[in-house]
């Protein structure tokens, strides 16, 4: 599957309409973590380098169709400007007359920021006649917002369908990273999922056990499939419910050739805070009066020699209740074994999801791994084997 880029694209003097996520933390009108905005800088400045006039299209916050001025996406004008270098003008309105009057007047140099797509109730429907309303405004449209690209909306879905379309280099550098991690992956490929629940991600399970040749199982998940093998975890996290559907996904796993990893002993307390006494024990011991919180040294050794043995990596989802110290200890260790595999060009690390990203920079070893998905959603339907609208409206 292909998609066009912005080196397929003529922009010299053409109005580029671009779709952004720049949803950042606002306290008292500053932004607190500038992250996705710096993220998409490439994208505007090859734009701007290339004689275009970048015109930037976002949501902000879930509005729900109405205008409120908390959410106007007018307070980011001074950190966009920062960031790009450029100035920025502001249209209150994504269609009708002022937007199309600021679209027309947009110098050479200058960038347009639109105000929230999300003050209209049809974005999130998807509504057409928004679409070309927005349309109206470019000559071409770039999405650079993979974290959007699980939502059908006008801005980024039915737009695409209406103009010349590409990815900007965020959506592209994403696009890339998740091809070379699960669409033509180089083997043997290993899978870290954690977290809470099986309930949350047994559409992931489902499709990794066909896609991976090693899935790791870590957190509460791994307690339900501990529980499903006829083992006690005492007070631990566990969906006891959820006990039959995970002996179900460990034979079919058994069935397709995927090795499945669980911890082989456990970090165990009686109380879920931070330096609260605790012991490590084999996995099939642990106490009735007791919380399994993190997985053990012998499970983290098995992880790492997974690790050694594989070619691709793809993690979502601690191994342990991260948090809280010390019971961060198994997540860190094989992070760090992940960013080193990494370095050396032995291995492909591809990581998303909000808890992972938080994990993976607590550890140090984000800033190693091949890539680092900030979108969420996008990224967890993504490995879900799911279409997403966004990507599949700019494919050529």
């Amino acid at each position: 599957m292909g998609w066009k880029t912005l080196d397929d694209m003529d922009l010299n003097d053409k109005r580029v309409l671009v779709r952004v996520d720049i949803n950042v933390p606002v306290v008292d009108g500053m932004v607190t973590d500038a992250t996705r905005i710096e993220r998409i800088v490439p994208t505007v400045r090859d734009i701007l380098a290339a004689g275009g006039k970048p015109i930037l299209l976002a949501h902000f916050g879930r509005p729900g169709g109405e205008r409120r001025e908390n959410l106007s996406l007018k307070q980011l004008v001074p950190a966009l400007e920062t960031a790009f270098g450029a100035e920025v003008l502001f249209s209150a309105d994504c269609v009708g007359q002022e937007a199309e009057l600021a679209a027309q007047e947009l110098q050479p140099g200058q960038v347009l920021l639109l105000e929230n797509t999300r003050f209209h109730s049809a974005e999130t429907k998807n509504d057409p006649n928004l679409a070309a309303g927005m349309a109206q405004l470019g000559d071409i449209y770039c999405n650079d917002a993979f974290s959007a690209a699980h939502r059908a909306h006008s801005s980024t879905e039915a737009i695409a369908r209406l103009l010349p379309a590409c990815a900007g280099r965020l959506m592209q550098a994403e696009l890339e990273a998740l091809q070379s991690a699960l669409g033509n992956p180089k083997r043997p490929v290993t899978a870290v999922v954690g977290g809470a629940k099986v309930s949350t991600k047994l559409e992931l399970l489902g499709n990794l056990i066909n896609k991976v040749d090693n899935l790791v199982i870590g957190g509460g998940m791994a307690n339900t499939f501990l529980v499903a093998k006829g083992i006690s975890v005492g007070k631990s996290l566990a969906e006891r419910d959820m006990a039959d559907t995970a002996s179900d996904i460990l034979s079919r796993a058994a069935h397709s050739g995927c090795n499945i990893v669980l911890p082989s002993d456990i970090v165990v307390a009686e109380k879920f805070e931070a330096n609260t006494p605790h012991q490590i024990l084999p996995a099939d011991e642990c106490p009735e009066n007791g919380m399994i919180l993190d997985a053990g040294p012998d499970s983290v050794a098995a992880i790492s020699d997974t690790f050694s043995q594989s070619k691709t990596l793809i993690w979502n989802g601690p191994l342990g209740a991260f948090e809280l110290e010390p019971f961060d200890v198994a997540t860190n260790a094989a992070a760090l074994k992940a960013a080193a595999l990494t370095r050396s060009g032995q291995l492909i690390s591809v990581a998303g999801g909000g808890d992972t990203v938080a994990a993976l920079n607590a550890s140090g070893a984000a800033h190693d791994f091949t890539y680092i998905s900030t979108a969420g959603g996008a990224f967890l339907e993504w490995m879900e084997g799911k279409t997403l609208p966004g990507v599949a409206a700019l494919e050529t």
